[in-house]
């Protein structure tokens, strides 16, 4: 099993890893480590890959169904693990408690507070980028923003993603600033950096310390998912946990 990890410094009380296609026992076109139980796969492939993300991560990680929303779900001695929430984003204070996020494409980025007692995790599509996802998940933390670090994982690279005018028109309303992450080609169509997009809306919501953001899932098949690219295909899953 081939898996990465946030090239953050100096956070070693925080645990995180991002899976790739590899290790799994699902098959094509779910080859082979698909951890996603809503794509059309063998349920039992599904847990039976669950079960091996398992023996990498303190115990099993929360899930979510995923909406495009701007939703957070805290995670906290309340919080009942029975239940599938439909959300975008997690948080949590709890120890050894792994948030995951699944993508194959959209951007997952997991946040971490510089102490390491306060982490998050988000679904980063673009529709729950627009709709303030970022800001909902940090409006969570107890720490100030400068001083929360963001990863940002493996997602679709800026000469991949086409979109049309209404998605350049909704982020360029909310700020000029948008413009740069967006390149018009002659087609009339977009490419959009789903990377820059990310960082702009944490910069201004006050974070400095960025990492990440330097693969893309669609151009590298060897080792993502790419709904892009692929249509029906697995999900790889981003996770982070307190220590």
């Amino acid at each position: 099993m081939y898996l990465l990890s946030a090239t953050w410094q100096n956070l070693h009380n925080v645990g995180t890893l991002s899976t790739t296609c590899e290790g799994g026992v699902s098959q094509v076109p779910f080859k082979s480590l698909n951890l996603g139980l809503h794509v059309g796969d063998n349920k039992e492939y599904v847990l039976k890959n669950r079960a091996l993300l398992n023996t990498h991560i303190p115990k099993p990680a929360v899930w979510l169904n995923q909406v495009h929303s701007n939703n957070v779900v805290i995670v906290d001695e309340h919080f009942d693990f029975t239940e599938l929430h439909n959300a975008d984003a997690l948080y949590t204070q709890l120890i050894d408690q792994p948030l995951a996020i699944m993508t194959a494409d959209c951007l997952p980025i997991l946040l971490s507070s510089n102490d390491g007692n306060e982490v998050a995790a988000i679904h980063g599509g673009w529709r729950g980028l627009e709709q303030g996802i970022i800001k909902s998940t940090l409006d969570c933390f107890d720490a100030k923003h400068e001083d929360i670090n963001a990863w940002l994982g493996p997602a679709i690279g800026p000469n991949k993603f086409e979109v049309g005018s209404d998605v350049f028109e909704l982020f360029q309303a909310q700020s000029s600033l948008f413009v740069e992450a967006f390149k018009l080609q002659t087609n009339h169509k977009y490419l959009a950096d789903i990377y820059n997009i990310a960082r702009i809306l944490l910069n201004k919501s006050g974070i400095k310390k960025i990492t990440g953001g330097e693969y893309c899932t669609v151009s590298r098949k060897d080792l993502f998912f790419s709904y892009r690219r692929d249509g029906q295909t697995g999900r790889m899953a981003s996770l982070i946990w307190r220590k």
